[in-house]
């Protein structure tokens, strides 16, 4: 019996011991199992990363493609633009612009123009003329041996009328420009011009209508009350004002700024444009100068005139902000004889640029005013709507 109890304890050890190494061998293959599913997962995830970083590589390499392809669009677009725009300067340099003006305000807002042209920074190409006196272009424009021309308001209504419409109006450039100058200091309002004599010259021309205007508007008789010299040419007046020979004396710029600089007790006593505009108004100014374009130019060069009138524009707006450079450019240009005197006159010259458009309805009063004077003035007529020229 005893030895039976012992074959029972070794079998039931054995048993149990078959159990425990069952157990532990289970364990161990499901550890081992566990490692093989982590490591795939591992691989899995490496190989997650990889496929994502392949496409990222792609994907930045396709953008970085479509980028370049689009810089490489973009200079044949700027190449396409730079070379119409060439083309176009090109074909507008191919006519040379024949213009004339006059030595003086009508012509002093040209010079930044005339200086462009002559460093090739302008996209016109020009053949300048200066003349002395407006009679010195009236042959010119009637023969078309000029295209834009710089005269007198009342000019060129008389050119106008005198080729049956062969120019147009293209622009004012210039306003009032007269003054009543006076060596001593008893004029100070229109009405001290009773008695007086005062020196002016060109009879019959625009000063003249314009300050018989002012007077007879203020109640003075310029045949009684006054006594107007025509006697002498501007420059003329100007000697004798500068010498103290004559005291009162009707001047346009530059002349006043050379008479003032010559002569320190010479002042300027009324100012003609301030006369004309108490009268008219602030919104109808004395429009005195003015650039004309031939007509048949104009209609076969529309674009090119344009670009002139531009640049014409960008000319007189330099000319009125750069006073001392801009005299300069006068001067170099010959326009006026003194960089000095031009610098001190611009501010008094009302040098502008309006447009036909805009100035139509201030020149019509003006020419208005002068028919009633002298119909002869303007050419016989006024002016039609077809003498404005549009852009």
């Amino acid at each position: 019996m005893k030895n039976l109890n012992k074959i029972l304890c070794l079998m039931l050890t054995l048993v149990l011991m078959t159990a425990l190494f069952a157990g532990c061998k289970s364990n161990k293959k499901k550890d081992v199992e566990d490692d093989v599913y982590t490591q795939e997962q591992e691989n899995n995830k490496e190989a997650d990363e990889d496929n994502e970083s392949v496409d990222n590589k792609e994907n930045t390499d396709k953008d970085a493609e479509d980028e370049t392809n689009k810089e490489e669009d973009k200079d044949e677009a700027n190449k396409e633009e730079n070379k119409d725009e060439s083309s176009d300067e090109t074909i507008l340099k191919d006519t040379t612009i024949r213009v004339a003006t006059l030595k003086g305000p009508t012509g002093m807002g040209m010079a930044k123009l005339m200086e462009d042209v002559t460093t090739g920074e302008s996209e016109v190409n020009c053949d300048f003329t200066l003349t002395g006196a407006p009679d010195d272009l009236v042959g010119k424009i009637v023969n078309k041996e000029v295209d834009f021309a710089c005269l007198p308001t009342n000019l060129a209504s008389v050119l106008y009328n005198k080729t049956e419409g062969g120019i147009k109006l293209a622009a004012v450039n210039t306003l009032g420009v007269l003054y009543i100058m006076e060596v001593g200091n008893e004029i100070n309002d229109i009405n001290d011009l009773k008695g007086k004599e005062i020196y002016a010259s060109g009879k019959g021309s625009v000063p003249d209508y314009i300050l018989q205007y002012i007077l007879k508007e203020n109640s003075i008789d310029p045949e009684k009350d006054v006594d107007i010299n025509f006697s002498m040419q501007h420059a003329e007046v100007a000697t004798t004002v500068i010498s103290g020979d004559n005291k009162i004396a009707l001047l346009p710029q530059p002349f006043v700024t050379t008479v003032s600089m010559k002569n320190k007790d010479a002042r300027i006593a009324l100012d003609i444009t301030k006369e004309w505009e108490k009268i008219q108004g602030e919104d109808s100014p004395l429009a005195m100068g003015c650039i004309v374009v031939d007509a048949e130019f104009a209609a076969n060069n529309k674009e090119l005139v344009d670009k002139f009138l531009q640049e014409y524009k960008e000319s007189v707006d330099f000319v009125n902000a750069n006073h001392e450079e801009a005299g300069k450019l006068i001067e170099k240009h010959e326009i006026l004889p003194s960089a000095a005197i031009a610098q001190k006159a611009i501010p008094n010259c009302n040098i502008v640029y309006m447009s036909a458009t805009d100035a139509k309805d201030t020149l019509q009063n003006l020419y208005e005013i002068l028919f009633d004077f002298n119909p002869k003035s303007l050419g016989g007529k006024l002016p039609d709507g077809d003498f404005y020229y549009q852009k």
